[in-house]
């Protein structure tokens, strides 16, 4: 099979085992509009959609972060919003949060995670798309360019560290959850600035293996060794574990790296291919990945 479909064909997700609700996305938001929407833009010749949710506490007076959340193959935009839900945390930390849709390949949203190649079996320019995106918002609304973060679930997650090594001149600080690395990626990773990266895998992840056992994917102790090793930090990490309901979670951080970046990782044990609801004291999946990633402004710890 080749590498980038690995990638898809195994990340499938249960994002529409998520309940229908009452804030279903509106249209056509006027500039500085708080409140969700669904908005289009033109890119490569094709129309692209994403959810953009604006808190009430934003009022254009100062720049405020924007978050990017990628949904995983097979997902719908503002259901993943349902799953991977941020909206709290950008209403008490007044951020912008965003969920961009991939385009259909074969019939199923996709992010295209690889280079492009005779293997790839996508030709979608979403590292474009993405650029065109933060571009858009960034016109329409007071954002701190500095403070760009991603991150993303299963294909998502993929994405988002393909984002980190091939654009990071847009991307401060990266969030994985069930997602990791491709070789291919691994192998041509290349960021312009020390990269904080905080992931949440599970061990017993049948669709992203946490021991990288499919071709193509790097395992998850790979991963970290890359970050770590880029980010030039401390190669013995703080270990805690936490039990919640009845679930094991390890909490692996390797500091003091260049720009006093760090990298993170929350082993779950026996976790499956979920976004996770999880408490690690006291935190949320979705409250750890801000937290860590709000630390950081694309120059270092902030």
């Amino acid at each position: 099979m080749k590498r980038l479909f690995i990638v898809t064909i195994i990340a499938f997700s249960s994002l529409f085992s998520c309940s229908e609700n009452d804030d279903t996305p509106l249209d056509t938001p006027t500039t500085n509009t708080t409140g969700l929407f669904t908005q289009t833009l033109s890119h490569d010749g094709i129309t692209r959609e994403y959810v953009i949710y604006v808190p009430d506490s934003y009022d254009g007076t100062s720049e405020v972060p924007l978050m990017l959340n990628f949904h995983g193959f097979g997902g719908i935009a503002n259901q993943y919003l349902k799953y991977a839900d941020m909206r709290p945390l950008a209403d008490t930390e007044n951020f912008i949060l965003v969920y961009p849709q991939g385009t259909l390949l074969d019939g199923d949203p996709h992010w295209n995670a690889g280079l492009e190649s005779d293997e790839n079996k996508s030709d979608a320019d979403d590292f474009g798309f993405v650029e065109v995106l933060i571009n858009e918002i960034s016109s329409n609304y007071n954002i701190d360019l500095a403070r760009v973060y991603s991150c993303g679930y299963s294909n998502g997650a993929f994405f988002t560290y393909a984002l980190a090594c091939y654009h990071s001149d847009k991307i401060a600080a990266i969030g994985s959850v069930a997602g990791t690395m491709m070789e291919e990626t691994h192998n041509n990773c290349s960021p312009s600035h020390p990269t904080a990266m905080i992931s949440i895998h599970g061990t017993a992840d049948k669709s992203v293996p946490y021991g990288g056992e499919f071709e193509g994917l790097s395992s998850i102790d790979e991963v970290l060794a890359y970050w770590t090793s880029f980010n030039n930090t401390s190669t013995a990490p703080v270990v805690n574990s936490m039990d919640d309901s009845g679930m094991t979670i390890e909490h692996y951080s390797y500091t003091d790296g260049d720009n006093n970046t760090s990298v993170e990782h929350y082993k779950v044990i026996d976790g499956g291919h979920v976004w996770f609801d999880i408490s690690y004291d006291g935190s949320s999946t979705s409250r750890l990945i801000w937290d860590f990633v709000s630390r950081y402004d694309i120059g270092g710890l902030r």
